[in-house]
């Protein structure tokens, strides 16, 4: 059995679904920010759900999967164009089974399921990761890079350097069903 990860049950919202949400982190927009349950998002994490297009349309800006690991001090915030001095919001899809490493910048616009962001990684606007890739620690992913399924970037700028067995998918999924079983609220 893998060690517990304690954490002061003062410290972290608890939601319905079972998320962990810790009281240091900053969400922006909470009303524009969706997340599918099991998420644990760290302290002093900054998550930017209001930053969004104005006007009609949908209001969804970062939707998270299920069992999503958000490390400390990471900033999440979507991806945006610039058209006649505007800024434009696109909205951010996160899969289920992501773990994002401590302070790694996001502005991808879609992240697929099983994925693994090192720590110190900074991952350009519009970037789509397909499932099951992962980023090695204090990658650059350069804006607009698609990353393969399966495949494992690093470097700056990143670039791939192998890929994948078959079994992550099945790796990943135990990893962070692992971390959130690990992740206990201690008393003090």
């Amino acid at each position: 059995m893998d060690s517990p990860i304690p954490y002061l049950k003062s410290e972290f919202i608890e939601t319905d679904t079972g998320n962990k949400v810790s009281r240091r982190a900053t969400i922006a927009g909470p009303q524009n920010i969706i997340l599918g349950g099991k998420t644990i998002i760290s302290a002093a994490c900054i998550i930017r759900g209001d930053l969004r297009r104005t006007g009609p349309g949908h209001t969804v800006v970062i939707a998270m999967g299920r069992y999503c690991v958000v490390g400390e001090g990471c900033i999440i915030r979507p991806p945006y164009k610039t058209y006649k001095g505007n800024f434009n919001y696109y909205p951010m899809k996160i899969g289920d089974h992501v773990h994002i490493g401590q302070n790694s910048v996001v502005e991808a616009a879609t992240i697929g399921n099983h994925v693994t962001i090192g720590k110190n990684c900074v991952i350009g606007k519009f970037t789509i990761i397909k499932d099951c890739a992962q980023i090695a620690d204090g990658t650059v992913v350069p804006p607009n890079t698609v990353i393969p399924a399966l495949a494992l970037f690093a470097g700056s700028p990143g670039r791939l350097v192998e890929d994948l067995p078959e079994s992550t998918q099945e790796m990943v999924e135990q990893q962070t069903k692992s971390y959130y079983t690990r992740f206990q609220p201690i008393e003090r």
